[in-house]
């Protein structure tokens, strides 16, 4: 029975048993910002768990992907050196959402894997917690299994419910006992059975755990019973696969031995039990994936996992042979295997194919520098510990025995710092020279480096400033104009009472309808007026005119979170600490603000249409002039691909949909459908900003009401920033409109100077250009007649030494390529030659040497015209028979020329 056909078999028979067969989720958990990657089958119901989401089902299946390679769960050291160890792996996993329980679980349990599975019985062993004399019931007495392979696993010593055989969501939730059944290879395999003193053998195998939530445990440690206890259940399709096929280890089972085989073929190995294989293979499963579910190689987060799992796999490339990309010719491989399950893989198997290739490309490029450095340390570390065997003593050699010796952090860190060499890399190869890393010493490093770039990143001091009043209400998303009163001066970042005419400063107000620079957004501009003798503003108060202020607002930033601190330079009048202002945002520039952050969202989502769900964003800068918006994406994007994204965004603004926001919670926020960043921080409630179907994000900024305030739209700049991310800058509004006016103009300037339609010049720029490569060719044609004709005249002004011809001489008006060929012809005419030709353009002197073959053992070319260009303030070299050189004083050039028959004279 085949992988493939296991899978089916038990999400066929969970279909037959009344449960809903649901799809994989993503790899990147949509419910769960906390978690790095969905590790287990339950991820994707844990709302169904905690009571919080209701399905349509009570009863489902699933066969989930699932990666462990970063976080709390991480498998990716021991891939390679164990057995069932996988950085991805699927669960097979059937679930009850308050429906049946323990009977029940067990019993479909049991019948899968003897009745459907046909595994036999004898061989089969479970376990169950210690005081659930429930499950032991069942086992023992309605399915039969012999008390002997029943074993009770308790709690450990001095940890109540700390125990392998009691599940828990978290410190406080669900949880309950849970069942483990396994599978026993049979006597010559060693290994005791579970709760034995050598369970951990490799004999005895988990194949399959049932956990039965059946309670909800307080902050107090009390557990209480749910009204309705649920199940959750997963198997590993691998271990069951390794056990239905009859081999030990998970490598041997058809998925990985074809991935395996495809692994050798891409590296030239004809050894398939090498262990490196095993790696690769197992990679090329858990890169391929995340790909598709949208993470993109990157430097932190899980782009940053991805890398390091790629660079791991390039590492055991390199290990076989491999010196250039070789990781991504598995895809389709990957895809022949498991397409099938997976289709979405098959739908985007040329990006995933792409973007490994240009991570491989780039690793590739530093891997041999790094990986001689790394060989020459651990050779250093090794020979050392030789030598200190062979001159200690026994107690020398007994405690090199049993101490590893130790890499150095900071070698550790300079090859991930410069080579893109992550620490696990590192480990990874000196574990196989029986070297440990220095961890402690690499993390010092890398909080140096932290501290040195945090302290040259400082460019704004209004963080510093001691504040400790009320905080600031914002009414920007209504109004443009709101009453504040002045709770904050600052002047040069220190506390002051006023602010006078011509001084700059920060001014807090307790109400504004300024928006602070945050999300990509900045800050707004404006004014602060005031015009009052009260410091308590009212409806009729007295105007004194000689404590009127005007305040310029340059720019708004948040001292603290919920405090704004406006930027700006007192114009004229005072203001003083209590007074009473009229806050008035500029109307037009948050116009143009509100537009451009607007069209950024609907970008966004047109990014992912066309260009794939990878998409994410990395960066924002929304202001007055345009929206710069950064985001994974692994090659620069084609003419036709930003035409599509212009054309979804002009198409939504067409559409005129209204803008809404609204404040929920994050958790209903997010079922919803409004895209989080990872890695953002989001408080219990958040604001989500919609516009129709064409996009939902979690957003604080200020937008248009309806999408066709925006206008229009237009892309300006696509370009590379950094690995795998990109840039887009982009216009909208009036902006776009001045755009295309000035683009118009200048159309129709070209037309009319090339005496055309602005509909022709395409093809008369064709022409043009045309005329221009003919005419190219025959100033190529004729250079190459007036070099030959200057050859001849220069001819007879050679002079004899000895047996030998020496020129020296000026062409006129001659470049670099005339004087190669009027070199290569005077050497054939004058036989045994030593030549020295010169040409200036431009104030630049260009000289080329020449020495014909039979001299060239006395007198070198590269000699001569380094000789000749000293003197005209250069220098130059080359081989024996033909050199060049340049100079910048060509009013020196006759002299240095005249010198070459004489210094030709003294090497013959």
């Amino acid at each position: 029975m085949n992988s493939s056909e296991i899978r089916l078999k038990f999400l066929e028979y969970f279909a037959s048993q009344g449960h809903t067969v649901v799809p994989s989720s993503p790899l990147v958990p949509g419910n769960d910002p906390t978690l790095l990657f969905t590790n287990s089958g339950m991820v994707q119901f844990k709302d169904c768990f905690l009571g919080h989401d209701m399905r349509p089902y009570i009863r489902a299946a699933s066969s989930q992907r699932c990666v462990r390679a970063g976080g709390k769960h991480n498998d990716l050291e021991n891939v390679g050196y164990t057995a069932r160890h996988h950085t991805f792996f699927e669960m097979l996993g059937n679930f009850s959402f308050g429906d049946y329980f323990k009977h029940s679980a067990i019993k479909y349990a049991w019948e899968l894997l003897t009745q459907v599975y046909k595994l036999p019985a004898e061989k089969l062993w479970v376990t169950v917690y210690e005081e659930d004399d429930e499950a032991y019931g069942i086992w023992a007495n309605e399915i039969g299994v012999p008390t002997a392979r029943i074993v009770r696993i308790g709690d450990k010593p001095g940890m109540r419910y700390v125990s392998d055989n009691f599940w828990q969501m978290a410190d406080t939730g669900p949880c309950g006992p849970c069942s483990e059944i396994f599978y026993d290879h049979g006597p010559e395999v060693w290994g005791g059975p579970p709760g034995s003193a050598e369970a951990d053998g490799d004999r005895y195998i988990e194949i399959w755990n049932l956990v039965f939530m059946q309670y909800n445990r307080d902050e107090n440690g009390v557990m209480h019973s749910l009204p309705k206890p649920s199940v959750d259940t997963g198997m590993g399709l691998e271990r069951i696969a390794a056990v239905l096929q009859q081999v030990h280890s998970n490598y041997d089972i058809d998925l990985f031995q074809n991935l395996i085989c495809a692994a050798a073929r891409e590296t030239n190995t004809s050894d398939l039990t090498n262990n490196s294989l095993k790696v690769i293979a197992d990679h090329i499963r858990a890169c391929s994936f995340l790909i598709v579910d949208g993470v993109i190689p990157g430097n932190e987060g899980r782009g940053y996992v991805l890398r390091r799992i790629i660079r791991r796999a390039i590492r055991h490339g390199y290990k076989l042979g491999c010196r250039a990309a070789f990781f991504h010719g598995m895809v389709k491989d990957l895809a022949k295997e498991m397409g099938g399950a997976y289709p979405e893989l098959v739908d985007v198997q040329a990006n995933v194919t792409e973007i490994l290739r240009v991570e491989e490309e780039r690793f590739f490029e530093t891997i041999e520098h790094g990986m001689k450095i790394l060989e020459a340390e651990l050779g250093n570390i090794t020979s050392d510990r030789r030598d200190e065997a062979a001159t200690g003593g026994a107690k020398v050699r007994e405690s090199i025995l049993y101490h590893a010796p130790v890499l150095s952090g900071q070698v550790a860190f300079t090859l991930h710092d410069t080579y893109g060499f992550p620490l696990d890399l590192t480990q990874d190869v000196c574990r196989e020279h029986g070297v440990i890393v220095d961890d402690a010493g690499f993390e010092h490093a890398m909080t140096r480096q932290r501290e040195q770039a945090r302290a040259a990143g400082k460019f704004k001091l209004t963080t510093g400033l001691e504040y400790e009043g009320v905080k600031t209400q914002f009414h920007g998303y209504e109004q443009l104009i709101a009453h504040g009163k002045i709770v904050a001066l600052y002047k040069n970042n220190v506390a002051v009472q006023e602010l006078s005419a011509s001084e700059s400063g920060i001014v807090v107000l307790d109400n504004t309808p300024f928006y602070a620079e945050s999300g990509g957004q900045v800050g707004d501009i404006g004014v602060l007026k005031t015009a009052f003798s009260s410091s308590v503003f009212q409806d009729k108060g007295t105007r004194d005119e000689s404590r009127s202020a005007f305040f310029v607002v340059e720019d708004t930033q948040k001292i603290q979170a919920d405090v704004f601190g406006h930027h700006g330079q007192v114009k004229s009048g005072t203001l003083k600490l209590g007074d009473m202002v009229d806050a008035i945002v500029d109307q037009a520039a948050r116009a143009r603000i509100m537009r451009n952050h607007s069209v950024t969202h609907l970008m966004h989502r047109a990014l992912r249409d066309v260009l794939g769900s990878h998409v994410q964003q990395k960066g924002s800068l929304v202001d007055q002039t345009k929206t710069r918006f950064d985001f994974c994406h692994h090659a620069p994007m084609t003419e036709m691909q930003i035409c599509a994204v212009e054309n979804r965004v002009n198409q939504a603004i067409q559409a005129n949909t209204e803008v809404c926001a609204k404040v929920l919670p994050y958790d209903a926020a997010i079922k919803l459908g409004a895209m989080a960043l990872f890695g953002e921080k989001y408080g219990d409630e958040v604001r989500v900003l919609s516009m129709g179907e064409y996009s939902t994000e979690l957003c604080g900024g200020t937008h248009v009401q309806r999408t066709g305030d925006i206008g229009l739209f237009k892309i300006v700049m696509e370009a590379g920033v950094a690995a795998g991310i990109r840039r887009i800058e982009a216009i909208s509004g009036e902006n776009a409109v001045k755009w295309a006016q000035q683009l118009d103009a200048t159309i129709k300037e070209t037309a009319a100077a090339l005496k055309v339609q602005p509909n022709e010049l395409t093809q008369r720029i064709d022409q043009l250009q045309n005329s221009m490569k003919m005419l190219e060719k025959e100033l190529v044609s004729l250079k190459s007649k007036m070099a030959s004709s200057q050859g001849e005249e220069l001819f007879n002004q050679a002079i004899e030494i000895g047996n030998a011809k020496v020129l020296a001489a000026i062409l006129q008006g001659a470049d670099n390529r005339m004087l190669r060929e009027t070199m290569d012809k005077l050497k054939d005419k004058l036989k045994s030659a030593a030549i020295v030709l010169a040409s200036v353009a431009d104030g630049k002197v260009m000289l080329i040497a020449g020495v014909t073959p039979d001299l060239t053992g006395r007198v070198k070319a590269g000699e001569l015209v380094n000789m000749v260009a000293q003197q005209v303030g250069g220098k130059g070299g080359g081989r024996a028979d033909m050199a060049q050189a340049g100079g910048t004083q060509p009013e020196s050039l006759p002299a240095a020329l005249a010198s070459v028959s004489d210094w030709v004279k003294g090497k013959l």
